[in-house]
C-alpha cells in the first residue's frame, strides 16, 4: 500500500500548486504526464518553506524553518516522511539525484528573509540564486532525467529563467513586500523614491535574463518544452504590462494578467512553438 501513500502525498503537492499559483499550474498541466508529479512535488516543497517566512507572523518562524530544514534532510536520508509534502519531495530528490547544495541554497535564502530587509548586490545575487535559480535547476534535473551532459548544457539558461521570474515577482509585489514585510530586494532602491531610472535599470536586467533563457527553452525535452515556454510567455506578458506602467502605478498596485488573456496565451504559445516563431 505504499503506492497509495505516495500517490496521496503527490496529490497534496498538486493541490498546493493549483491553490497557490495559477501560472505555474497552467504550465505543468501541459507537460507530458510523467513530468507533472515531480514538478508538483518540488513546487509544494518550496511553497511551504516560503509560507513559513512570509505568512506565519504569529509563530516562531526561525524555529519552524529550522525544523523544516531538519525534517527535509531526515526525509531524504530515510526515504520517508509523515509530512506529505516532504515525502513527495524526498522521492523526487532521491530519484533524480537533486544535489543537497541546491536544497541548502534554497533554504538559506528563506532564512535570509527572516533577518534582512534590504539586499546589497552580493546578497541580492545570493538571494536570487537560492530563492529562484536553484528551483529551476531542481526542475531541470527532472527534465533531463539523468542526462548530465544536457543538464550542464542547459544549466545557465535554467538559472536565467528562474532569475527573470523572481525579479518580475519582486517588481509586481514591491508594494506588499515593503508595506507588509519592510523589504526592498533591489540593491540601492528606496521604495519611497522609486524612480523611472530605477525601473528601467531593473527592466534591462530582466530582459537580459529572458534573452539568455529562451535559447535553453527551445532545447528542452519535447515533453516539457511547451509547458516551460508557456510559463515564459506568461511572464513576458506580465513583464510587458509592468514596462508600460509608470513607477507610481507599480508602487501602488499589483499588476496582473487577466484569466482570459492566459487562455489566449495557451493557444498563441502552442502556435509559435509549433512553427518556431520565437
Amino acid at each position: 500500500m505504499l503506492s497509495l501513500y505516495n500517490q496521496t502525498c503527490l496529490e497534496c503537492s498538486s493541490l498546493i500548486t493549483r491553490r497557490y499559483s495559477t501560472s505555474f499550474s497552467m504550465g505543468i498541466r501541459v507537460f507530458d504526464k510523467k513530468y507533472r508529479s515531480p514538478i508538483y512535488a518540488i513546487y509544494g516543497f518550496v511553497r511551504f518553506a516560503d509560507e513559513i517566512v512570509d505568512t506565519f507572523h504569529d509563530f516562531p518562524k526561525k524555529e519552524l524553518l529550522d525544523k523544516f530544514r531538519r525534517d527535509t534532510f531526515e526525509a531524504i536520508e530515510s526515504g520517508i516522511s509523515l509530512n506529505p509534502v516532504l515525502h513527495s519531495f524526498q522521492n523526487v530528490v532521491n530519484k533524480y539525484n537533486i544535489e543537497r547544495e541546491l536544497i541548502d541554497a534554497f533554504l538559506d535564502s528563506m532564512e535570509m528573509d527572516l533577518n534582512l530587509n534590504a539586499y546589497e548586490d552580493n546578497l541580492y545575487q545570493k538571494y536570487i540564486y537560492g530563492s529562484a535559480e536553484v528551483v529551476g535547476l531542481m526542475c531541470l534535473r527532472v527534465f533531463v532525467n539523468g542526462d548530465d551532459n544536457m543538464y550542464k548544457h542547459l544549466y545557465a539558461s535554467a538559472r536565467s529563467l528562474g532569475s527573470a521570474f523572481q525579479k518580475i515577482n519582486f517588481l509586481r509585489d514591491i508594494k506588499s513586500d515593503f508595506d507588509e514585510r519592510g523589504r526592498v530586494y533591489f540593491p540601492g532602491v528606496d521604495f519611497r523614491s522609486f524612480s523611472l531610472g530605477d525601473k528601467l535599470q531593473i527592466e534591462s536586467d530582466i530582459k537580459k535574463d529572458f534573452d539568455d533563457a529562451l535559447l535553453g527553452i527551445t532545447q528542452l525535452p519535447q515533453g516539457v518544452r511547451f509547458g516551460v515556454y508557456l510559463a515564459y510567455k506568461y511572464y513576458t506578458k506580465l513583464f510587458q504590462k509592468i514596462k508600460s506602467a509608470s513607477p507610481t502605478k507599480v508602487k501602488e498596485e499589483r499588476i496582473r494578467v487577466k484569466d482570459s488573456r492566459k487562455v489566449v496565451l495557451i493557444f498563441s504559445s502552442a502556435f509559435r512553438l509549433r512553427f518556431n516563431l520565437f
